[in-house]
């Protein structure tokens, strides 16, 4: 009987662990919507400015879906600063395993070893969610002082190489995929995560200018295992393509560009980016835009000043068109609680929302040198989102042929960022849209 009993626990935990496996897409069944501390704070955060966008989030934009509240680079480091990385004489804060903690001048509620769990209790107290940012890797200080890798006999000297260290921060080594004790270590690291309530993790030198494919896998094993739904994001980018399907398969979101930041230029290319990406989105797996560097950004950043965002208003409707449009995650960069009116009104539009969550069949209709168009459709209905833009340093009309959306006789527009009704149209819809701009309309 005895026997029996311990078969059958086998094969329950062998099945809970092939569902988690199986099933960690379900855990981003949308695209991802939250903040990240990095547009405005670099690697300079604190719990306070953390609780205070947290504190705005639940009270001004939990009800729209933003849920996720993510700690960006070096939450480790006690003296670190803005304006790039102090690597002269960082004070780093790690336990006896080689696993970095918080660094309790910067987080107070992580002393006496507690790391973010007291942090991502206060956000789970208001129905919001934990992320963190991490490295790739083992920490290099952790192979200098031979820490041990629990749960094993070895330590991080057995598991690395300084063979493709990270270029631009050099707290890290690789973690040699098949060594010994290399799973391990990973997992040991991912058990102390879930452990302190992680809900969101963006590791960081994973997928651009090498795509670590191996230590992709392993991260994903650890996930796994620890029977915790932690949305996995992998940075920067661009992920290199050729490894579409690769990243699809292992994590929920990814990098399609490097660091994106508040100028034309880049948000332009974005849509060839983004047609370049269209085909690899799929449920629970988003190819991932880059941050929305609005709001006021920049505060103790790694790139300019305190500022509000350089975009010009119609600028930034069409980088929250762009990405509702071809759903992608939606990180806000800027410090919330000094949002103005309108930086507001981007983020808690339901009817642009539900384009993001909620639309299929999206796809580009076409990209010229100064206008382009997408299109989808709302599930159920018939009905027809068209987004359109107007790439141009003048205002101009961008022309559509509605037969193109399927739509043959009138068509009744609604302009989903006013929500005011515009009237049937047939043929051809030729909205007017200002220089940089867009429109996003529902035509049913």
């Amino acid at each position: 009987m005895k026997k029996l009993l311990v078969i059958l626990l086998i094969a329950c935990n062998a099945a809970a662990y092939a569902q988690s496996s199986t099933n960690f897409h379900d855990w981003a069944a949308t695209p991802p919507m939250g903040w990240n501390s990095w547009d405005c704070y670099g690697p300079t955060v604190t719990e306070a400015e953390v609780k205070a966008n947290a504190d705005y989030m639940a009270k001004n934009l939990k009800k729209y879906g933003w849920e996720y509240v993510v700690v960006d680079i070096r939450w480790y480091v006690a003296n670190d600063k803005s304006h790039g990385y102090n690597e002269k004489d960082p004070q780093y804060n790690i336990d006896e395993y080689g696993r970095f903690q918080p660094a309790v001048n910067r987080f107070p509620s992580a002393a006496g070893g507690k790391g973010f769990k007291p942090l991502a209790d206060y956000l789970h107290s208001k129905g919001l969610k934990f992320g963190i940012h991490i490295m790739r890797g083992i920490p290099v200080i952790a192979v200098q002082r031979k820490l041990p890798i629990k749960g094993t006999q070895l330590t991080a000297q057995d598991i690395y190489s300084d063979k493709d260290q990270c270029l631009w921060l050099h707290d890290m080594y690789t973690v040699v995929p098949g060594k010994a004790g290399a799973q391990e270590y990973y997992n040991a690291l991912f058990e102390m995560y879930a452990s302190w309530g992680l809900d969101f993790v963006k590791v960081d030198d994973l997928s651009a200018p090498i795509y670590f494919a191996e230590e992709i896998e392993m991260i994903r094993k650890a996930i796994d295992r620890t029977g915790r739904k932690i949305v996995l994001s992998t940075s920067p980018g661009e992920t290199p393509i050729a490894h579409a399907e690769h990243v699809q398969q292992h994590a929920n979101m990814w990098r399609t560009v490097n660091d994106f930041w508040d100028s034309w230029e880049p948000l332009k290319e974005h849509f060839e980016v983004f047609e370049r990406w269209n085909k690899w989105r799929a449920a629970g797996a988003w190819p991932d835009g880059d941050m929305l560097p609005l709001g006021r950004i920049g505060i103790r950043a790694e790139r300019g000043n305190p500022r509000m965002t350089k975009f010009t208003r119609p600028e930034q409707y069409t980088l929250m068109t762009l990405w509702c449009i071809f759903r992608s995650p939606l990180m806000f960069g800027g410090n919330l609680p000094d949002n103005d009116a309108f930086t507001t009104s981007l983020l808690t539009n339901k009817g642009v929302l539900a384009v993001l969550n909620h639309s299929t069949n999206n796809r580009q209709l076409f990209n010229d040198a100064d206008k382009a168009a997408w299109i989808a459709e709302e599930p159920g209905t018939g009905a027809r989102y068209l987004a359109v833009f107007n790439k141009a340093d003048q205002e101009a009309p961008v022309s559509v042929n509605l037969k193109q959306l399927g739509i043959t006789g009138p068509g009744a527009v609604t302009d989903l960022w006013s929500g005011k009704a515009m009237g049937k149209f047939s043929g051809v819809f030729a909205p007017a849209i200002q220089p940089h701009g867009a429109g996003l309309y529902k035509i049913k």
